[in-house]
């Protein structure tokens, strides 16, 4: 066995491998052995078939899959002794003047491109200056959280009479202009609007004062303009709402209002639980940390982007561009077109490059992830899911069995891995750059996204 490494340039090489007899006789005549031990064929006793006809059979198939098991396991630790970093998969060089005869070789020699990952250094320093914004709590954003808390807990109380602002439920029977029903045309019972939901406020009109089992017939098709919206509501196929007669005569079986919790103890209870909060003062606190909570959220997001954004421009990071195209290509023959990876390169490039830039860091710095940080991440991630669903008293029991359950998952384990080490590399930055810190209102915050 031999291989030898010829490079191209910095970012490329070709690695040559030959095998000779003896790397791989040994195994292709253990696996024949194999195969004639398990082999049944007709006339013959089970593992008795002569090994000359199990070598004539099944030979030349051991052996591609020998020499493949063996180019693979001696380039992996070559790669891995030589300390060589490679972007991406070895690729083999067709070389069709080197047709191999499977048959009668006993010297095999193959080629591949190597994409090699550049050398690069990354020195943050506090001339590196990224900006940290504060997005300040006003009393806009406080009300509306007290709003949709107000909606969320909120109830349909049933009306005798229709005001302007109900949601009503009943059924629907096609008529022409002057309210007579249309023999065999189109019938809905049960369905549901909201008076708000319809387009022509001037239809609206005709509904008030209206009381349950009386009918108002009105064009739907100017009510509900949205051909999805008026077939939901009529029950039919969407292509048939442009041709119908669009006069309908509707019975109302049911009217509600929704009505938003009032803001009084039980509805604090209903939130946080048991006289955990005892008035608005109170309510309206709750409501500022949950704000200020979710908000630091938002602004160490765009923290990660500005830096991110300046170590991209600031560390130059070369890559080989022909390769990684010839790569994705080949392990996404069957998925996507060379035309989608032309598209979609420059993504990935920008992905691989930070990719590098963090690995650098980690290396340079020695960070490390520990097992114990891995449990308490899956643990907080597990209490999020459970709060979600309004669960906010799990027991300890319950949230270890959920995150030894997600750690099971290879997968979602790697992943949790990854976003650790990805916060400790931001962590490193915040650390060693020079941070600019500015308090922002929400509306100028969201607009530095229009730029990204």
């Amino acid at each position: 066995m031999e291989i030898t490494r010829e490079n191209v340039d910095e970012l490329n090489a070709i690695l040559k491998v030959r095998i000779e007899h003896e790397d791989y006789a040994e195994r292709v005549e253990s696996m024949l052995k194999d195969y004639r031990k398990n082999m049944r064929m007709p006339g013959f006793r089970p593992g008795k078939v002569p090994a000359g006809l199990v070598k004539k059979l099944y030979g030349k198939s051991v052996l591609v899959e020998e020499i493949n098991k063996i180019i693979s396991e001696s380039v992996s630790k070559y790669l891995n002794e030589e300390k060589i970093n490679i972007l991406g998969e070895p690729l083999p060089i067709e070389n069709n003047s080197k047709e191999i005869d499977w048959d009668n070789q006993k010297t095999f020699e193959f080629e591949f491109d190597l994409g090699l990952a550049p050398d690069i250094e990354v020195n943050i320093t506090n001339k590196d200056k990224v900006p940290v914004y504060e997005i300040q709590i006003d009393n806009q954003m406080i009300d509306e959280t007290k709003d949709n808390y107000a909606r969320r807990f909120g109830t349909m109380n049933k009306l005798d009479e229709i005001t302007g602002n109900e949601v009503l439920k009943g059924d629907f029977r096609q008529a022409d202009k002057e309210g007579e029903m249309v023999e065999g045309g189109i019938s809905a019972e049960s369905s549901s609007f909201s008076l708000e939901a319809i387009k022509d406020k001037n239809l609206i009109d005709s509904f008030i004062g209206k009381r349950v089992d009386e009918t108002v017939i009105f064009n739907v098709r100017k009510a509900f303009p949205n051909d999805n919206e008026l077939a939901s509501l009529l029950n039919i196929e969407k292509e048939k709402t442009s041709t119908i007669v669009p006069y309908f005569c509707f019975t109302i079986r049911e009217i509600s209002r929704f009505q938003k919790a009032e803001l009084n103890k039980e509805f604090y209870d209903m939130i946080y639980g048991k006289d955990m909060v005892q008035n608005e003062t109170e309510f309206t606190e709750k409501v500022t940390g949950e704000l200020k909570n979710r908000l630091a959220q938002h602004n160490e997001y765009r923290f990660k982007i500005d830096a991110k954004d300046i170590l991209m421009k600031k560390v130059k990071v070369n890559l080989p561009e022909t390769f990684l195209k010839k790569w994705l290509t080949t392990v996404n023959k069957e998925k996507v077109t060379e035309e989608q990876i032309e598209q979609e390169y420059p993504k990935f490039e920008n992905d691989l490059k930070w990719q590098l830039i963090q690995n650098k860091i980690i290396k340079d710095h020695d960070i490390n992830v520990e097992e114990d940080e891995v449990k308490e991440f899956a643990r907080s991630y597990a209490l999020i899911q459970f709060s979600q669903y309004g669960l906010t008293n799990v027991p300890d029991e319950q949230l270890n069995q959920y995150a030894n359950d997600l750690l099971k998952n290879d997968e979602e384990k790697k992943k949790i891995y990854e976003k650790l080490y990805e916060e400790k590399v931001f962590d490193h930055i915040r650390e060693n750059v020079k941070t600019d810190k500015k308090k922002i209102t929400m509306e100028k915050f969201n607009k530095l996204f229009d730029h990204n």
